[in-house]
């Protein structure tokens, strides 16, 4: 979607087919970050349904299940990582004469999502709480969710309509803290959220002991006895729902929930203000609007 609205930032004409195709790429790649994210942090599902490596395992009890399951998923995530490159390598110019102008941009995205991912890796697990650090969780967003998700697919839309510097930066000024935004009500929804409607468990990031804002935040202001709370149960893979009840008012306590809370009201507020003298186009600016709200508002 954001890479079609960067399209329609820049000009009126109807999206052609190659914006699609492009589009239609950002998916495939999207598709083998999560199968390869689910691997790395052993997650079982997503969107309410068993991840890739469960799923695949499932089909094979009567082997090495698990071993195979993930060993099949990264095959498959690296089959969708090819299809990705194909769908471009096979688009033909025509209207999106563009196209190669945009070639940087696809790779900056490909470099930027493997270095926010092993950023994250960096950061999580039971070592992560004994250094907290919102400066570097933040970093991990700009490169593993703000980038990629939200920043490159617009200028890549914008690209292929021939977009000028000052089209650029504007959707940069809006898509950099928007996607920051995004992840830190996805953070707060690992934690908070209603497996039933996010379709994940809210022990995954806590027992994998992801060095999320929430949890730098709380760390930095937490007591000794909280602090240890904290440090005993973060990145704890047998963590228990009890156990994770008591981070969860350790993380309200602290005043860190509240504290993201505003953060993501301050970043949305920043990315809807890069909107007032952004040279886009009126439709364009209204879907980038509702598009904010929706992101920051969500609850799935």
């Amino acid at each position: 979607m954001l890479c079609v609205v960067g399209w329609q930032s820049v000009t009126d004409r109807q999206p052609p087919q190659a914006v699609w195709r492009v589009a239609a790429s950002l998916e495939l790649f999207h598709l083998f970050a999560l199968i390869h994210d689910d691997i790395m942090d052993s997650s079982m599902t997503r969107r309410g349904q068993p991840t890739a490596h469960c799923s695949l395992a499932a089909r094979h009890a009567d082997r090495d299940a698990a071993a195979l399951g993930v060993n099949a998923a990264i095959l498959l995530g690296d089959l969708a990582l090819g299809w990705s490159y194909e769908l471009l390598h096979t688009t033909r110019p025509g209207p999106a004469r563009h196209l190669s102008r945009a070639w940087p941009l696809f790779n900056a995205l490909r470099t930027e999502t493997l270095v926010g991912q092993y950023l994250d890796l960096l950061g999580s697990g039971p070592g992560a709480a004994a250094r907290p650090d919102v400066t570097a969780a933040r970093r991990v967003i700009r490169y593993k969710t703000a980038k990629y998700t939200c920043e490159r697919p617009l200028q890549l839309g914008a690209h292929l309509a021939g977009a000028g510097t000052r089209a650029l930066a504007a959707l940069s000024a809006y898509a950099l803290p928007l996607g920051e935004a995004f992840q830190l009500r996805d953070d707060l929804l690992g934690v908070y959220g209603d497996p039933e409607r996010t379709g994940k468990s809210v022990l995954d990031d806590l027992r994998e002991g992801k060095h999320t804002v929430l949890a730098a935040t709380a760390l930095q202001r937490a007591t000794p006895a909280q602090a240890s709370v904290l440090r005993t149960g973060l990145g704890n893979r047998a963590l228990t729902e009890a156990h994770a009840s008591t981070i969860r008012e350790v993380f309200g306590a602290t005043g860190a929930r509240t504290a993201v809370e505003n953060l993501i009201s301050q970043r949305c507020e920043e990315a809807l203000a890069a909107l007032d003298d952004a040279p886009l186009r009126p439709g364009a600016t209204a879907t980038l609007r509702s598009l904010a709200a929706a992101a920051v508002t969500r609850t799935a």
